[in-house]
């Protein structure tokens, strides 16, 4: 889980990841990881053959043993609290990325997460700390598996039935005007419209899912080294398929759409 680092002049929010992250991928992000791994042991061969689950061997043959992130205390501190032991350590972890995403509890504190890493509270009732649970864990899977979720059904102004592989080629994405972000010019021969903008209230590290989509799939040339950025060779040389910028946009407006309504329906919080 990343979230909005100290020193940072964005507005907090909050990203998961099943891979190491930029550190910028959140503004001057602190990550907080599920797992520990700690150096154990060079092997030769690079295969692992241990019964250990918890042991962990890497391509270059080191040897890792994985470790819980969340210690017992911290678990301790939430058990004993609802009186339950059925909470486990990914219980926990996912009631935590379910609760960062509370308007709530950004809104009430605010000010305190300009300054420090947030803190973690806990909830009145089990029942609460349940539903932040499952909503961490819906929300979890929408931004991990963002690219194999359902395309959203745009209204196209025009038939792209009939469109060959080139007619997807991307420059710059663009809103039809800056009032209204509704439709989206993909490019000469392909605009998306009938958008909902309540899309737009998902947000990460400043600017909204969608329009970040926007300004990465596309084409760019870096000022000082010249080096072009093609998000069309990505979705052809990469993803073998040359509608994977639309598609993208596509599957991140369902996403966004998705999250909000998560996010608006989580409990109100009575810590």
């Amino acid at each position: 889980i990343g979230v909005t680092g100290l020193g940072s002049t964005k507005d907090f929010s909050t990203l998961i990841s099943n891979m190491l992250p930029d550190l910028e991928v959140i503004s001057k992000s602190q990550q907080f990881p599920m797992y520990l791994y700690e150096l154990k042991a060079e092997v030769s061969n690079g295969f692992d053959f241990s019964d250990d689950s918890d042991m962990v061997t890497a391509p270059s043959g080191k040897q890792y043993t994985r470790k819980e992130a969340i210690t017992d205390t911290g678990l301790k501190h939430f058990t004993n609290f609802y009186n339950d032991t059925s909470i486990t350590k990914e219980d926990l972890f996912y009631y935590i990325y379910g609760l960062l995403h509370s308007e709530e509890y950004k809104t009430k504190y605010a000010d305190n997460l300009t300054k420090a890493l947030p803190r973690i509270p806990r909830v009145k009732t089990i029942a609460d700390f349940r539903a932040f649970e499952q909503a961490g864990r819906k929300l979890a899977d929408l931004h991990l598996n963002y690219e194999n979720k359902e395309l959203y059904p745009v209204t196209f102004t025009k038939d792209i039935s009939q469109l060959q592989a080139d007619d997807y080629r991307v420059i710059k994405m663009k809103f039809a005007s800056k009032a209204d972000k509704s439709k989206i010019i993909y490019n000469g021969k392909i605009t998306l419209e009938n958008i909902p903008i309540e899309a737009y209230e998902y947000v990460v590290n400043g600017k909204s899912a969608i329009e970040w989509v926007m300004e990465r799939q596309g084409v760019a040339t870096h000022k000082d080294s010249g080096i072009v950025n093609d998000a069309n060779d990505w979705a052809i040389e990469t993803m073998n398929n040359p509608r994977y910028p639309l598609e993208l946009l596509q599957r991140v407006i369902n996403v966004s759409l998705e999250t909000v309504k998560i996010v608006n329906n989580l409990p109100h919080l009575k810590i």
